[in-house]
């Protein structure tokens, strides 16, 4: 496993970061795909094996399940001083005016209830999920500068959002002296490239480390265009995201399925060797369900693509609406 920067600290993180979306109470959440505690268990034992030590969850994920089964695994199998546990505050978690966003009131409310649920004192990285567009900047910022200060978290991050408001977060903070996010997880993969507009070169001039999400496109960048799964079928986040743009993504799909027959290896390794040498992008968050695609994940990290195969993968890539802010 390589290890690299997280952003512009001294963090040392895992190329790859294990996603737990996928680790929870199926009837706990809007996902009937995810894996109960000893599937999950098997997949978070075997990430560790193989030198991943950046896991991160959110609250939100099957109503705090995810965050419950992955602090569970983590202190039978790990070192809490050599994991990298990040975990996202916004969504809706009780019923109520206040049960959601990034208020004060919310933010110091959910950190104490992921620590609880998660086993541990402190988190390595805090994240805000979405933009609050009912809440002040300057309060989410002042709050998280104190979950830091008071030890319940060593970093903040931030996901998804447009880079006009990432920007006044980073000024509000410099301007303030508090915390600064020290990471964007954002939505990019080989059919969904809006975030190389703004969100790229801002975290670059910024040196915020870039841990994208959905890199595999909800698997559709690794298999046959007319094959389906489980997750393909149930899964209604997936399909807002990707069908409308379906027949001009088909063309990217098949130039990944080109290369990938031409050197001898699964679909997802090119896909992810693609994202890997993207610049400024740290460490992808790898979905995995099966122990296979944290094998597949890993090989991706020996692969170099050409400068002719990276054009040929993103020749026929078109504008796509901008999702994922909401």
């Amino acid at each position: 496993m390589e290890y690299v920067k997280l952003g512009n600290t001294g963090l040392d993180v895992s190329r790859l970061c294990l996603g737990c979306m996928g680790f929870g109470v199926a009837d706990r959440w809007i996902h009937p795909w995810v894996l109960d505690e000893d599937r999950s268990r098997s997949i978070i034992k075997n990430a560790l094996e193989r030198g991943i030590n950046f896991f991160d969850t959110a609250n939100v994920y099957s109503d705090g399940t995810s965050e419950e089964i992955v602090g569970r695994a983590l202190k039978d199998y790990a070192n809490r001083d050599e994991i990298v546990l990040a975990t996202k505050v916004h969504f809706r978690m009780h019923p109520g005016p206040n049960g959601a966003g990034l208020s004060r009131k919310a933010i110091m409310s959910e950190i104490d209830k992921s620590l609880k649920r998660l086993g541990t004192d402190y988190v390595d990285l805090y994240q805000i999920h979405r933009w609050d567009y009912n809440t002040p900047i300057e309060e989410t910022m002042e709050a998280l500068h104190d979950v830091v200060k008071a030890g319940k978290a060593r970093y903040i991050g931030a996901s998804a959002m447009y880079a006009w408001q990432f920007l006044k977060a980073l000024h509000v903070a410099e301007k303030h002296g508090w915390t600064r996010f020290i990471s964007m997880q954002n939505h990019l993969n080989l059919i969904y490239r809006e975030e190389e507009r703004e969100m790229l070169p801002l975290c670059r001039e910024e040196k915020i480390g870039v841990i994208p999400y959905s890199p595999l496109a909800s698997g559709r960048l690794t298999r046959d265009w007319a094959e389906t799964t489980h997750r393909s079928e149930t899964d209604q986040v997936q399909r807002s995201k990707y069908d409308a743009t379906a027949n001009a993504d088909r063309l990217v799909v098949e130039q990944v399925a080109d290369i990938a027959e031409k050197r001898g290896v699964p679909r997802v390794q090119i896909a992810l060797a693609w994202l890997l040498q993207k610049n400024p992008v740290t460490a992808p968050i790898i979905g995995a369900t099966k122990i296979s695609h944290l094998e597949d994940a890993a090989a991706a990290l020996s692969i170099q693509l050409t400068v002719e195969e990276i054009r040929s993968l993103e020749a026929p890539y078109v504008p796509h609406p901008i999702i994922g802010f909401e």
